[in-house]
């Protein structure tokens, strides 16, 4: 009892004082960064860049600035410009310091809380610049105003030296430069596309903006990084760059979003209205029905894209159904006895942009991924119910191809209800609860089991010889599975491997879904090496992208990686993954032709190291080229790509879900023109197998 006392006495007072630590300035951020970008992942890495080119824009929004240049420079480094007001540079009462200096160096500084900077803004916890200050090496601030160009350098969120008049300057502006700091990134590359597509929606949000990116990595770096230049894009540089400027606002960028549809009514619905008069705080929203089975609702509070949704999402769904049953039943377009329409039924085949700006705004989550802010809901009902009614009633031509567009929805929901219903209700009654092809797992534990979804039953049948039962299922298909793209819920479930891969999931589809009962927490997709290979593969992306997006989103989905080559020198046997490793197991001295026959094995001649008086010695090596799984033994297959040990699996993510449903609209909708189009501009970056 004695000891135990003591013990306890001990631990007592080992937690005193002494045992907090209290982080100051920008280490917190530093210390946990993901709570402030949410990660340090590529989302993470480019949310630097959105954070100082909201401050650019806010200054646009609030009318104080029309230019905007981003460019990517030499030595990972990030160039944001605008011809805005200019931070403020004179001394702030409160530090101190300078202002400049106070808002790159301390949390919760800006001129976006008091109410006297910014009408509305997209930033409102006033960490954004302060934020990439920390996470960077390097920063540099350069503040042209009122006739004088003032410059700060920083390292990891603390100063340098003071704020220093470096220049003249013929106009007011503001030169923010960060390169991100590797220990808190992993990767620290980023991405042009991905930059290109975020700043072309800014665009489209802030009319008559102007906004320029450009890559300027490849450039001399003391020519971009010395310049006295204030927009890059005035030097000159033979870089790839893009600038966007769209008048039509939300119109143009849901004409953009549906570039590659078929639109069932003519005039986009458009309506833009600011709340009880208050000019600070606006509804806007646009919309058009295209002929799809997809919904695309792209929502905006102060500018910002919440991926998530929120209030102002909640209240158009809510008031879309409103008014749509509303409209149908008064002009008798619909029958009595037919159901009311659901928010699934009105969503099917729409592209929105809501836009919503507000003063005083909140966001969960320093990302602002989700909008918070309650009265958003009423705001949008109101504003965008009415002008929807209207248009309704002014349009009936686009009215009435727009309720048989959510008619057409609704009597396919019943039918894939009913075929769904009717494909588990048979299964059950059956005993068979999983499909026969599919060879399963001893273990019913779905975090050690996994799901190999392999091409062919040749390839299926090595796979069930090769595994390991205990935790390792086969399903294996025949061919090519049918393409989803615009296939209804009982035209898929009509598909008999489709069938088998729903009901091996174990999640259900549609308005049943359900993640938890997923019973493999490894789904890897292993299909054969050639362009058919590539052709399935994406077929059953495309089936996960639309119909089982929380399972790529939880990190479910994995792609195997086969070697293309067996190599053997002598006694011993290397595997080949791509055409640089065979090389490098084969060497420099032996001469390696390109094999086109999937069941030989091709020999070459090495020279080995020659001994005094003697000649080189030659030795032959063996190369076999796979062209398809099922060309593997059981053993081959474990020892290269079933065994954890060894494996190589790329896992599945989805970093830009916009983009990537472009992308899928594109590959495997009807529109070939764009495929062509596409598949062309494309294909120097392709790695195929042909």
């Amino acid at each position: 009892m004695a000891k135990t006392e003591e013990k306890k006495g001990k631990g007592a007072h080992s937690y005193n004082a002494e045992s907090i630590t209290v982080l100051e300035g920008l280490d917190p951020v530093r210390k946990r960064p993901g709570m402030y970008i949410g990660t340090t992942g590529p989302d993470g890495l480019h949310h630097l860049i959105w954070e100082i080119f909201d401050n650019s824009r806010d200054e646009a929004m609030g009318g104080f600035a029309d230019d905007i240049e981003v460019a990517l420079l030499p030595g990972n480094r990030v160039r944001v410009v605008d011809n805005g007001r200019g931070i403020p540079v004179d001394i702030h009462k409160q530090t101190k310091v300078s202002a400049l200096e106070t808002i790159m160096t301390t949390l919760h500084a800006g001129g976006k809380f008091g109410g006297e900077g910014y009408k509305v803004s997209g930033g409102l916890h006033g960490v954004g610049a302060s934020v990439v200050n920390a996470l960077s090496t390097y920063a540099r601030a350069e503040v042209h105003k009122d006739g004088g160009v003032y410059a700060q350098e920083y390292s990891q969120g603390k100063r340098k030296g003071p704020v220093k008049k470096v220049g003249r300057a013929e106009a007011n502006g503001t030169i923010i430069t960060f390169s991100p700091d590797p220990s808190i990134f992993p990767d620290t590359n980023f991405n042009f596309e991905r930059i290109a597509n975020h700043l072309r929606q800014q665009a489209y949000l802030v009319k008559s903006m102007r906004i320029t990116v450009i890559d300027a990595r490849e450039q001399d770096e003391k020519k971009v990084k010395d310049t006295e230049t204030f927009y890059l894009r005035d030097l000159g540089l033979e870089a790839p760059s893009m600038s966007f400027y769209f008048e039509g606002g939300l119109v143009s960028l849901v004409r953009f979003e549906n570039a590659l549809q078929k639109p069932i009514h003519k005039n986009i619905f458009y309506v833009e209205k600011a709340t009880n008069g208050n000019d600070y705080e606006t509804v806007e929203v646009a919309l058009q029905y295209v002929d799809d089975i997809s919904s695309r609702i792209l929502p905006f509070a102060n500018n910002i894209y919440n991926s998530e949704g929120g209030t102002h999402v909640t209240g158009f769904k809510t008031t879309l159904t409103r008014t749509l049953n509303t409209y149908a039943k008064k002009n008798n377009l619909v029958k009595e006895s037919e159901d009311s329409f659901t928010g699934d039924d009105v969503l099917e085949g729409l592209t929105a942009v809501i836009s919503l700006k507000l003063r005083e705004i909140q966001f969960e989550g320093q990302t602002k991924a989700k909008l918070g802010s309650m009265e958003a809901q009423a705001m949008v009902s109101t504003i965008f119910g009415e002008a929807f009614a209207a248009f309704l009633e002014e349009n009936p031509d686009d009215a009435k191809a727009i309720i048989q567009k959510v008619m057409l929805a609704l009597r396919a929901r019943k039918a894939a209800k009913a075929a769904k219903d009717s494909i588990l209700r048979k299964g059950a009654l059956e005993g068979m609860t999983l499909p026969g092809k599919l060879a399963d797992c001893q273990s019913k534990s779905a975090e050690e089991s996994e799901l190999f979804i392999v091409e062919g039953d040749s390839a299926g049948g090595t796979a069930k010889m090769g595994r390991d039962r205990r935790t390792q299922a086969i399903l294996p298909l025949r061919g090519k599975i049918l393409n989803i793209e615009r296939a209804r819920l009982d035209r898929m479930l009509g598909s008999e491997q489709i069938k088998n891969l729903v009901v091996a999931l174990g999640t259900a589809i549609g308005d049943t879904f359900d993640l938890s009962k997923l019973r493999y927490h490894k789904i890897i997709i292993a299909t054969d090496a050639d362009v058919d290979g590539a052709h399935i593969r994406t077929l059953l992306l495309t089936l996960f992208y639309r119909h089982f997006r929380a399972v790529i989103d939880g990190g479910f989905i994995y792609i195997a990686q086969p070697p293309l080559y067996k190599i053997k020198k002598g006694k011993e046997i290397h595997y080949a993954y791509s055409d640089e490793e065979r090389d490098k197991i084969v060497g420099k001295e032996a001469q390696v032709e390109e094999i086109t026959e999937t069941d030989t094995e091709e020999e070459v001649e090495e020279l080995e190291p020659s001994t005094k008086n003697q000649e080189p010695k030659k030795s032959k090596i063996s190369i076999q080229r796979y062209k398809g799984l099922g060309e593997m033994n059981a053993e081959e297959l474990w020892e290269t790509t079933m065994d954890p040990k060894v494996r190589i699996l790329k896992q599945v993510t989805v970093d830009d879900a916009r983009e990537a449903d472009r992308i899928f609209d594109v590959l495997m909708g009807t529109d070939v023109p764009s495929r062509k189009t596409f598949i062309q501009s494309n294909a120097k970056a392709a790695n195929l197998d042909v």
